[in-house]
């Protein structure tokens, strides 16, 4: 149902969304708030035009779901960004085409966080983007 997946006429119970939200948010986020916020204080600090951390969150957890899918599917990271740079056509609205390997690089960093939530600087995911950017945006 189209309207029930934007909340218009959704048919769950505050228990059921709550539960929903806080089951994506451990997807999200699986070390917690700590991570959760530094990963929006280096998105903010990668995209420093960008002044409300939806406008990043979101293309970022796209990515990531994206990421994810075609990681199970492929197994192999060349297999998989080559396919999120594919279907990058498909969510040009959520994710612009010149920000693709920045997330991209964004969310492998995210896949290699630990516990200790230490991200790369702002400085490296611009570097391992333009890698990226290198490899996969000349085949």
């Amino acid at each position: 149902m189209v309207f029930g997946e934007h909340g218009l006429f959704s048919f769950k119970n505050k228990a059921t969304i709550e539960r929903e939200q806080e089951e994506y948010a451990a997807w999200a986020f699986p070390y917690g708030q700590k991570q959760r916020d530094t990963l929006e204080a280096l998105l903010l600090e990668v995209f420093p035009k960008k002044k409300a951390i939806s406008t990043v969150l979101i293309p970022f957890l796209t990515c990531k779901e994206l990421y994810e899918g075609a990681m199970a599917k492929n197994g192999a990271l060349d297999k998989t960004v080559t396919e999120l740079m594919k279907k990058q056509k498909n969510y040009s609205q959520i994710i612009k085409s010149k920000d693709m390997c920045t997330f991209i690089a964004l969310v492998i960093a995210d896949a290699d966080v630990g516990e200790s939530c230490e991200y790369p600087t702002a400085d490296e995911i611009r570097a391992a983007a333009l890698e990226i950017e290198q490899k996969y945006m000349k085949r």
